[in-house]
């Protein structure tokens, strides 16, 4: 009954999806096509998350969903976000480390910092400003679409004059607006007193919708939604990272150990580069819908007869990791899954595959980082996938907990010919804006104790069984053992018996002889 319910769920928000569309082109783009940008509209009939994302928000309502995508493509065609970039931005604003990303939460969201003290309200750098938050939400967009975020407006030291009505107005719309479900909670840390009046008034700007997700924190309360590794020492956090620009802040990716052959030679000249490399800041290239169906080249069959054949393994062997459902097709490879790599605590569940699909025409050569080296093992971490082709990667756990901030990111980028030693070199002089990144986020499976039969599968009941089968066993010759002995027991008496009626024929034979004699 309940899948039942669910196909028609699914069913009924596709039929909205398919309206918001039409209704989009019949009633927004039969005026004017000039107020959007074309590749906005160009997602949006292709897109079907960025379309239920609206719709999620309104509650599923296609007039309310249809204004709020109105409201939004206006803004990102008057904010030119397509086209924003660093150069687009004026320097000192990156300088000053007021607003980046940086860091999880406990539930695995990407934090993103506002350090209210370092915002001085200024109408003449107003519009930079807001140009300047929507260039991190477009490139985490862009990196993790459809990842929500965590909002910290760290107060720490404010003031009345750093705080700026129209701009927190401003960043409330981007989420209620223009980045739909992209909210996950907004965290309001050691806020002064004097502020209060001014929240009560953002709070009534966040609506229903979001209400629930503000969060006010004192700086011994932040805890209870941020570990101490990502929170900064004067928040009661052990967290070392302090902000500098040029670069960008990024995940801390580095190339994990790999037990594949040859490519371990390759990763440990590389990971001298690891450190350098791993903050590059490289745009993703997201929603390609090419599609080739691929040959297979399988690393998983050797990587399961590899591990099966490790010296002193007693072990029982364990299944392989279960293939992903879900695909992201981007421009050069097609990465299964789409979103996260799963893991759990049994041994089963210890091992998660990453399938690239190559969708070009040349080959193309990939590698994989992570954020936690030391617990994950890739195989292979780097290598090349030949054109149509498929490479299955595992990827491993060998020590510590998965966390949900843990991290992987596939970096991928077209090459004419490829040799094993060259990869290293390739991967410095290639272009920044020739690669293609997607990241995957680790996600932890519950643990699920086994329900056992009651009749066969509980070792109690498994032994107890057993020992009735023996204890019947047991009767059952012992039976025949009674029935045997009352056999014999026959037999003996019917064989005295037998003695006994012989003897006196004897005795009668010796008689008869006795008396024919006397005669």
């Amino acid at each position: 009954m309940a899948e039942l319910d669910q196909h028609e769920g699914e069913q009924d928000l596709e039929k909205k999806i398919e309206e918001t569309r039409q209704r989009f082109k019949n009633e927004f783009l039969q005026d004017s096509t000039e107020k959007y940008d074309s590749r906005d509209v160009e997602r949006l009939q292709k897109d079907d998350a960025l379309v239920e994302g609206y719709l999620t928000w309104r509650l599923h309502v296609v007039d309310e969903a249809l204004k709020m995508i109105d409201e939004s493509f206006q803004w990102r065609k008057e904010f030119g976000v397509n086209d924003l970039s660093e150069n687009s931005i004026p320097k000192w604003m990156f300088e000053t480390g007021a607003v980046y990303l940086h860091g999880y939460d406990k539930e695995g969201n990407k934090l993103f910092w506002f350090k209210v003290k370092l915002h001085i309200k200024d109408a003449k750098t107003i519009l930079d400003k807001k140009k300047y938050v929507a260039f991190w939400l477009e490139r985490y967009a862009k990196k993790e679409p459809g990842m929500p975020l965590t909002v910290v407006f760290d107060m720490s030291e404010s003031g009345l004059s750093n705080i700026d009505m129209d701009f927190v107005n401003y960043v409330i719309n981007c989420f209620k607006v223009y980045y739909p479900k992209f909210l996950s909670k907004m965290i309001i840390v050691d806020m002064p007193w004097i502020m209060n009046a001014a929240w009560r008034i953002v709070k009534s700007w966040l609506g229903p919708e979001a209400i629930s997700k503000l969060k006010f924190a004192s700086k011994a309360e932040v805890q209870t939604f941020i570990d101490p590794e990502y929170l900064p020492p004067y928040l009661g956090g052990t967290d070392p990272f302090k902000y500098s620009y040029p670069p960008l802040p990024d995940d801390d990716f580095q190339t994990p150990i790999c037990d594949n052959g040859p490519i371990v030679s390759e990763d440990e000249i590389e990971s001298k580069d690891s450190e350098m490399e791993g903050k590059d800041t490289l745009e993703s290239s997201f929603n390609s819908e090419i599609a080739v169906k691929p040959k297979k080249v399988n690393f998983l069959e050797e990587s399961v007869r590899g591990d099966d054949n490790d010296k002193g393994d007693t072990s029982v062997r364990t299944k392989g990791p279960r293939k992903p459902v879900t695909t992201f097709k981007g421009l050069l490879l097609d990465v299964s899954p789409a979103e996260e790599l799963s893991f759990g605590s049994g041994e089963m569940e210890k091992k998660s595959l990453i399938i690239l699909s190559n969708v070009t025409k040349n080959q193309v050569a990939f590698k994989v980082r992570t954020t936690a080296p030391e617990k994950y093992r890739v195989k292979p971490s780097s290598s090349w996938c030949e054109p149509g082709a498929t490479v299955d990667i595992v990827v491993s756990l060998h020590g510590g907990q998965v966390s949900p901030q843990d991290r992987f990111l596939i970096m991928a980028a077209e090459m004419d010919s490829v040799v094993s030693q060259e990869l290293t070199q390739f991967w410095k002089e290639v272009p920044k804006t020739k690669i293609m990144e997607h990241r995957l986020r680790c996600h932890v499976l519950e643990s699920v104790k086994p329900t056992l039969s009651p009749l066969r599968d509980s070792p109690v009941d498994t032994g107890s069984s057993r020992q009735q089968e023996v204890n019947t066993l047991l009767l059952q010759m012992m039976t025949c053992n009674s029935r045997l002995e009352q056999k014999l027991n026959t037999c003996l008496w019917v064989q005295k018996v037998l003695i006994g009626l012989v003897l006196v024929l004897v005795v009668l034979n010796l008689l008869c002889l006795y008396l024919l004699g006397t005669s």
